[in-house]
């Protein structure tokens, strides 16, 4: 079920999120948090172009608008994306098991089940703390009466990669494999240390801006 539409606004998508179906979740969620993280970053881009004082940074800014666009576009596609994965898993569950073939075919179906939507919110989680480094170009550099918007999208964004990687680690709970969810789940913790680091250097670039 899409987030929002022309048709269809985003407190619509809010209102399926508090509803008792366990999709949209978590994982659609962070996507969402990520693509806000994303417009704030391509606000204070265009809140920076075209300003006296700011003339060297236009191409700078007009990347970053770019790509910022970009990514918020695509995490509003794994907000969706996650929604049909994790009703991938419940499928599988409800595959039949009376016969010893039935048992066996609905058991890898639910494992490939599990490393799928394991597979989305890790994307989506990289994704977002990636985008984290635009973020703190956007607060370091972008017009300084936004800088509040650029900490703004890097907090999103980690809050976004955070939700993401709790749904990659029950996931990966759930998987036989003990070498695929070890990796998956050392992934996380290597993500969850580089958000944090970015996080903080965003925080820094922002009371930088206060006491400019």
């Amino acid at each position: 079920m899409r987030v929002s539409t022309p048709a269809r606004p985003i407190g619509d998508w809010l209102d399926d999120l508090s509803s008792a179906s366990p999709t949209p979740g978590g994982g659609a969620a962070a996507g969402v948090a990520a693509a806000t993280g994303a417009a704030l970053i391509a606000m204070v881009g265009h809140l920076t172009i075209g300003k006296a004082g700011f003339e060297d940074l236009e191409e700078r800014m007009g990347a970053l608008v770019e790509r910022a666009d970009a990514e918020r576009a695509a995490f509003l596609a794994f907000a969706d994306r996650d929604a049909e994965a994790f009703e991938a898993v419940m499928a599988a569950f409800r595959l039949p098991k009376e016969t010893d073939d039935e048992k066996n075919a609905r058991t890898l179906r639910i494992q490939e089940a599990y490393e799928g939507a394991a597979a989305v919110p890790m994307e989506l989680a990289a994704r977002a703390v990636d985008l984290m480094e635009l973020a703190e170009d956007a607060t370091a550099m972008g017009n300084p009466n936004a800088a509040s918007d650029g900490y703004s999208a890097g907090a999103l964004l980690f809050a976004g990669a955070l939700c993401a990687i709790a749904n990659v680690r029950i996931n990966a709970a759930g998987l036989k494999d003990g070498a695929k969810a070890t990796a998956l789940t050392e992934a996380c913790d290597a993500l969850r240390q580089r958000g944090d680091a970015l996080l903080q250097q965003i925080e820094e670039a922002f009371l930088l801006r206060l006491s400019a």
